[in-house]
């Protein structure tokens, strides 16, 4: 995806919308900061920036989709649960 900015106020503001924090991630997640770093290591989620790690939003909700889906999938003993907090 292709990203224009007419301004720089309108490029930070994208940014302060877009750009999460580890916790922040960890928060949407549901898991913990040590996971996050365990799903960076094994290339399931991919950090916009490495040192702070920070992560673009829509990359983070892919990857809670396909949490859900991995959980129907695998833990179907936990019923409701769907991934999502």
């Amino acid at each position: 995806m292709k990203y224009q900015f007419e301004s720089t106020d309108e490029l930070i503001k994208f940014l302060n919308e877009n750009l999460l924090s580890t916790i922040e991630a960890a928060e949407i997640l549901g898991v913990s900061k040590v996971r996050i770093g365990h799903m960076v290591r094994d290339g399931k989620l991919t950090p916009a920036k490495d040192q702070p790690k920070v992560f673009l939003k829509e990359s983070v909700l892919e990857r809670k989709a396909e949490q859900g889906e991995l959980r129907k999938k695998y833990r179907p003993y936990d019923e409701g649960d769907t991934g999502e907090s």
